[in-house]
């Protein structure tokens, strides 16, 4: 039979899942699967979560992987307490503003972009200070997925095309310059052929990308995972990977040094959270971006919106407030020891009423206040005994730096990109500095009880994502599925907004006539990936999944 896989000619509908000891929803059926696996055998929901981040980082290579970062919120039912992990990296000691002499801004491809990887710690701290399985016992079908081979889904093979055709655009433009300037041409933010002819070593078949429905391999990768789940990622940080990184790194007139990794330690912080209607809603606290939310939600709570939930004012409100909220994280959010604002300023409810007081009929661009006055895969988890994970780990962009480790099946993201070189930006690039950090998992609970785990990937759609499934919940009473369903809106820049397709008629005109520059598109896959687990009054789970990926969730 001949037909396109990515085609949907007839709008489908997927209903809640309800689960009874434990649900697993993320973007590959696959991690999915490996996560309920792990519950059956025994496991609590740390130890679900941390297997399904790992298949994760195989089956779908194209938003995560080892080399990535992470975060993570965990509910501890038995404590009634919500603990925040921040395993993002840091600048190298060697990455400095000098080291980007001439540059605009920084480079999206090459070691230049590269920061030390979290993942791995992440896995392992996860697993010591909450698991009931060993490591390897989480990582192992993630390690047989790598090694027996996994189906491509359909979204991930699109986004590996990109990837494909993004990598080898760098090469037909290294072929263009002279010798002599082919190692070094950050300005045009190019690499050395050698150092990309790894990713397609490893990551194509034949050279050429793996399409929908196609089995990948990756014996290498199979075999660093082995090495990470029988050190504890010590290997990763103080072993021989950390090693091979520094070799390559050197080897390319990279940045990062094995004495960089051997300095990484994951960090348990406190979330912070801002009460919307009732409800507390958490994030992990800078250096991440989830604080967009809050301040976003903040700014909302002081306007007045309709019942019904696709009008166009209530649109017009909700993206002039992450406007406001956007700009002002833009500009003060970085490595907390670096902020020259705190939390606490930002988040300040009489700071709010003063941006609300911004939004009239009319959009306008955002301005940065003074608050003075006070391509990522997301998966949730939750077991029998109400235990839950609201987990992001990501490349940043699809594959990240174009960088991959001979012999190990790691590529690096490519983080360091969020870093400014503007010396008067809170955000600048300097040593053992963490960046500007998009990833953010989400929480909801009230009166100190967990109501559940929510999440979108999506870089800067990420914490716009999260903004429309809370007043989803919230405002407009949707069910989980409902709530991810629902059509979206994306802030792109200045007075330029995308919404989709599917968006009730009128909308986009009514928004163009209130000075917004509208796109409507028809590609939603950058408008966010979620997942939903949120405790069932009646017992159990009760879960949506994302209709914008091959998005699933396990349940039993």
């Amino acid at each position: 039979m001949n037909f396109n896989v990515l085609s949907t000619r007839y709008k489908s509908e997927r209903n809640v899942m309800y689960a009874k000891s434990g649900a697993v929803a993320t973007s590959n059926p696959q991690a999915a699967q490996a996560g309920l696996d792990i519950l059956r055998k025994g496991g609590n929901a740390v130890d679900a979560a941390v297997a399904t981040a790992a298949a994760l980082a195989v089956t779908e290579p194209t938003s995560n992987g080892i080399g990535g970062d992470a975060y993570s919120l965990v509910w501890i039912e038995s404590e009634k307490k919500l603990y925040g992990l921040n395993s993002s990296g840091f600048a190298p000691e060697l990455m400095t503003k000098k080291a980007y002499k001439g540059l605009k801004k920084m480079p999206r491809h090459g070691f230049g972009a590269v920061t030390v990887p979290g993942i791995p710690a992440a896995w392992a701290e996860l697993n010591r200070k909450f698991g009931k399985l060993s490591l390897y016992e989480c990582l192992k079908p993630a390690i047989d997925y790598a090694r027996e081979g996994y189906i491509v889904y359909p979204n991930v093979a699109k986004l590996w095309e990109e990837s494909f055709e993004d990598y080898s655009n760098d090469l037909k433009e290294l072929e263009k310059l002279p010798k002599d300037r082919v190692k070094k041409d950050v300005e045009a933010e190019l690499v050395d052929k050698e150092l990309l002819k790894e990713w397609f070593d490893t990551f194509t078949i034949d050279g050429k990308v793996p399409q929908a429905g196609d089995i990948f391999k990756c014996e290498e990768q199979a075999k660093t995972l082995e090495e990470i789940a029988n050190t504890g990622a010590e290997s990763f940080y103080r072993g021989r990977i950390a090693k091979l990184i520094d070799e390559h790194s050197r080897k390319f007139d990279g940045m990062i040094r094995k004495s960089d990794l051997e300095k990484y330690h994951p960090q348990w912080v406190e979330p912070i959270s801002t009460n919307y209607k009732g409800y507390d809603i958490c994030e992990i606290p800078p250096n991440g971006h989830g604080i967009t939310v809050l301040i976003a939600l903040n700014i909302l709570k002081e306007l007045e919106l309709d019942e019904e939930k696709e009008t166009v004012d209530n649109i017009h409100k909700m993206i002039e407030c992450m406007k406001l909220a956007f700009a002002d994280s833009k500009k003060y959010v970085t490595d907390p020891k670096k902020m020259t604002v705190s939390v606490d300023a930002m988040l300040n409810q009489e700071y709010a009423k003063k941006r609300s007081e911004l939004i009239g009929e009319k959009a306008v661009f955002p301005e940065v206040g003074e608050p003075f006055c006070g391509g990522t895969v997301y998966m949730c988890t939750a077991d029998k005994d109400g235990n839950m994970v609201s987990h992001i780990q990501s490349n940043y962009m699809n594959f990240g730096s174009g960088v991959v480790i001979p012999g190990t099946g790691i590529a690096l993201h490519n983080r360091g990109n969020n870093f400014s070189l503007d010396e008067n930006h809170d955000n600048i690039v300097e040593p053992f500095k963490k960046p500007y950090h998009t990833i953010i998992p989400g929480f909801i609970k009230q009166n100190d009880e967990a109501v559940g785990a929510f999440g979108v990937m999506g870089a800067f759609m990420q914490p716009q994502g999260q903004f429309q499934v809370v007043t989803n919940l919230i405002d407009f009473a949707m069910n989980p599925q409902e709530a991810l369903d629902a059509p979206r809106w994306q802030w792109i820049d200045g007075m330029k907004i995308e919404v989709e397709d599917d968006m009730k008629a009128g909308i986009a005109e009514g928004l163009k006539e209130k000075g917004h520059d509208v796109k409507v598109i028809s590609d939603k896959i950058n408008m966010g990936r979620g997942q939903i687990i949120l405790k069932n009054e009646k017992g159990g789970y009760i879960c949506g999944t994302e209709k914008r990926c091959d998005g699933h969730v396990a349940v039993y």
